[in-house]
């Protein structure tokens, strides 16, 4: 279920929780198709499901990007914070892709304040763990740590 906070503020006192996980969201064959079209990475584990059946996970994987690039999506069926009137990527920290995902699998995004920074013109620099975890799996996709900044 959604999360929602009334202000940036807020978040301030909630440095080291988790606010928010999304929902499931299945990553299938056409998704993937059309990430490796807007991005050229057309590499045969990804888009060849004959090939990548006989390669070493069995089936197309997604790609590491196109995982990353859910983060936002699975963020804003995760939470919502009121008050906020835009919000930019500031950048990122670290990120780690733990273990391909497979067509067909379902992930989902949880969300974790890891420092909260005051900014001028009533802002914050909050800096997340985002983790993609893939259901029914010991170990998530991706872990980043990435950095937004967000205006009331």
């Amino acid at each position: 279920m959604k999360k929602s906070y009334e202000s940036i503020a807020q978040l301030k006192a909630l440095v080291g929780e988790v606010i928010g996980s999304s929902e499931w969201l299945t990553i299938d064959q056409a998704r993937i198709n059309t990430f490796a079209e807007a991005t050229g990475d057309q590499q045969w584990i990804h888009v060849d499901p004959e090939r990548a059946a006989k390669g070493p996970f069995g089936k197309p994987i997604a790609h590491g990007f196109l995982t990353l690039s859910l983060l936002p999506p699975l963020m804003t069926d995760a939470f919502e914070i009121r008050d906020v009137k835009m919000g930019v990527n500031y950048g990122l920290n670290k990120v780690r892709f733990v273990q391909p995902v497979p067509v067909d699998s379902r992930v989902r995004g949880h969300f974790r304040v890891q420092a909260w920074e005051p900014l001028e013109g009533n802002g914050a620099q909050i800096t997340y763990e985002m983790t993609v975890e893939i259901e029914g799996a010991a170990k998530p996709a991706c872990v980043a740590e990435a950095i937004l900044r967000v205006f009331a």
